[in-house]
């Protein structure tokens, strides 16, 4: 795991992942819904609007998933390195700035100890900058590409994954008024019916002006606590200075380019396709089984060699880790995640038991 990767980007995904959005939403006014009482499909539509929004805002999220706090700092117990800072992702609260011009200019800053590491679009270019291994990556993207990912997420992609989720196989409450960041917004609860999904609630809160999604909370089920939140705790419409979308890397910084002008986009095959386990190939995607909420993501054979990772690594997967049938597992509040022998890598909102039987 990329240790920028902020957690909802790992697990929103897993907990939305190959349902279809419900027809509610096709049919819905695309205008931002201040209204006393508007629809669950009125709000949702109203994200729609947001793409052309201008605002710079502080991101916050927070994970409780039960697993034990990371020892840092000094002292000869303290963990360092690539799997520490990747776990203590699960573990701790996360702060960002985000600063956003409409759909093809944005920045995220992501802020850790004496650490940052910053997304910039500016049109069809693309900058990533990671100020603790002093590395900058240059991509230039195809005309009307979307920003590619580095791990952040927001509540517009959580809140975009969970609409994707809208299927017979969920539940969607009535709007009820919140404000978030000093915003008046509608949030609307989505409630699994599977009862074999860890997931209790998704609770999205959109701003009742603008249709911006201003917070996402995932609970886990018998949780009182969010199991996930992100968050904006302040927010201010209007233009951000242009100076912010502009990067130049440090000197001395090791840069990568990537020229993606020419690339053509590339159709995804079917969602009915087959599993495969065979060789790993870098770049590989996820298959997937079932279905709504209890989807399983699967990665092939060869994604984690457990005989090649490093003491700190191997000491920190058997303190997370149980042994379980044909391989390793960790359980969650929200997420389990399954190594089996061969390295294959499943994942899912459901218990252990499931990513067990779906490896067979």
């Amino acid at each position: 795991m990329k240790k920028s990767a902020w957690l909802p980007a790992v697990i929103a995904p897993v907990v939305v992942a190959g349902a279809v959005a419900a027809p509610m939403i096709a049919n819905a006014a695309n205008d931002p819904v201040a209204g006393k009482n508007p629809s669950a499909a009125d709000v949702i539509a109203s994200i729609a609007e947001s793409s052309d929004a201008q605002y710079s805002g502080k991101l916050v999220q927070t994970s409780d998933l039960g697993l034990p706090e990371l020892p840092t700092g000094s002292g000869g117990s303290s963990l360092e390195g690539d799997a520490s800072d990747a776990l203590s992702l699960l573990t701790s609260s996360h702060t960002a700035r985000v600063y956003v011009d409409g759909p093809s200019k944005q920045r995220v800053q992501l802020t850790q100890q004496l650490a940052e590491q910053d997304l910039v679009r500016n049109g069809s270019d693309v900058w990533t900058w990671d100020s603790k291994e002093r590395t900058a990556t240059h991509v230039t993207l195809p005309k009307d590409a979307a920003t590619p990912r580095d791990g952040t997420t927001t509540p517009a992609e959580i809140a975009k994954q969970a609409v994707d989720a809208i299927t017979p196989s969920t539940t969607v409450s009535k709007p009820t008024e919140v404000r978030v960041a000093g915003h008046d917004a509608w949030q609307i609860t989505l409630t699994p019916k599977a009862s074999g999904t860890l997931v209790g609630t998704v609770r999205l809160a959109i701003d009742q002006q603008t249709g911006l999604p201003l917070r996402a909370t995932v609970d886990a089920k018998g949780r009182d606590d969010p199991a996930v939140q992100v968050g904006f705790t302040s927010l201010s419409y209007g233009a951000p200075a242009s100076r912010l979308f502009d990067f130049t890397p440090p000197s001395g910084a090791k840069v990568e380019t990537k020229d993606l002008s020419d690339a053509g986009s590339h159709a995804k095959g079917d969602a009915d396709h087959h599993r495969t386990h065979g060789s790993h190939a870098d770049g590989a995607e996820p298959t997937f089984t079932g279905k709504g909420w209890s989807t399983i993501a699967e990665l092939p054979a060869g994604t984690v060699d457990q005989s090649s990772l490093g003491d700190e690594a191997s000491g920190l997967l058997g303190q997370l880790t149980k042994s379980v049938d044909g391989g390793r597992a960790v359980q969650t509040s929200l997420v389990s995640v399954y190594l089996t022998d061969d390295g294959r890598v499943l994942a899912g909102a459901v218990p252990v038991s499931a990513l067990v039987a779906a490896a067979k």
